[in-house]
């Protein structure tokens, strides 16, 4: 994928989002079982966001230039859109409206010094800081340790979701619900397309995904978007076994488009006493693969 099209992303948006809403769940009448269309039909949507026909077909042709925040709110609400979907379509629509200028290649992120001491001061969690790309870019001690699988390549800054979907073996050792994680990552990046779809790192990552896994391929292909957010993830440490972790994915608007994850695990349970023996083995251990270097 060279490019992110923005016509194309609305496009295809909008069409996966109406074929899934059967008339009746619209509350609309269905006329009979023989529909050539799976879904809702143009005029359908039409009628439910309360504009006409011909406005939607120019707006699921990629148009969502002039767009108001009304009719996008009542096209969200035809398309009966959940939270990230909503915020993905006003992010596709505030995209339309700026002029797509040349590509340039982001600079580096840099993680602030000040930063990386809050990291540091969180001794009993792990806890890291990544950007929408998934790119790992700072951690503290504990987070080293327990990501240590997705650190053991040479590849840097370190990335989740080159680790998810090209080394699935891997991956699959160590999160415990792989294909649910495999499903956010996609729908997460297709986030971030929404947000900066002229992010050439963003397309190079992308393409990479696309060209090597058809497991991504076919994840993207969904158009299913997700917001990070809170949960809970479980992964099977090579050292200490299994942590069932509570995860809290933060953003921080002194630093726009970074994430800090912090994993907790209540006081007297097995995850908590995993934590603290992979603090102990990562203690004893000479060195450690970084986000920034890894092991030679």
């Amino acid at each position: 994928m060279a490019t992110i099209d923005l016509r194309t992303e609305i496009k295809e948006f909008l069409r996966s989002r109406r074929a899934r809403i059967a008339p009746e769940r619209a509350g609309l009448p269905a006329y009979g079982g023989n529909r050539r269309v799976k879904g809702l039909r143009r005029e359908e949507v039409a009628l439910l966001a309360g504009v006409s026909v011909d406005y939607y077909v120019r707006m699921e042709r990629g148009s969502l230039t002039g767009a108001s925040d009304g009719v996008l709110d009542a096209l969200a609400s035809a398309l009966q859109l959940d939270e990230a979907e909503r915020d993905h379509l006003f992010h596709l629509a505030r995209q339309s409206r700026v002029s797509s200028g040349p590509r340039r290649r982001r600079p580096a992120v840099t993680v602030r010094p000040a930063l990386q001491q809050v990291l540091d001061a969180i001794t009993d969690a792990p806890a890291w800081i990544c950007n929408g790309r998934y790119d790992v870019l700072a951690m503290n001690q504990l987070a080293r340790a327990l990501y240590s699988p997705v650190l053991a390549g040479t590849r840097r800054p370190a990335n989740t979701a080159r680790f998810v979907y090209l080394d699935p073996e891997a991956a699959k050792a160590f999160f415990v619900d792989y294909d649910r994680i495999a499903c956010d990552v996609a729908a997460k990046l297709r986030m971030e397309a929404g947000r900066n779809p002229h992010d050439a790192e963003l397309i190079a990552l992308v393409g990479e995904l696309s060209t090597s896994s058809e497991l991504f391929r076919q994840r993207w292909a969904s158009q299913d978007v997700r917001l990070h957010r809170s949960g809970r993830k479980r992964v099977h440490h090579p050292v200490v076994g299994q942590l069932d972790l509570d995860v809290e994915s933060m953003e921080m608007p002194a630093e726009p488009g970074l994430l800090l994850n912090v994993y907790t695990a209540p006081a007297g349970t097995a995850a908590a006493d995993g934590l603290a023996l992979l603090a102990s083995w990562a203690a004893g251990q000479e060195r450690l693969a970084t986000e920034i270097q890894a092991l030679s």
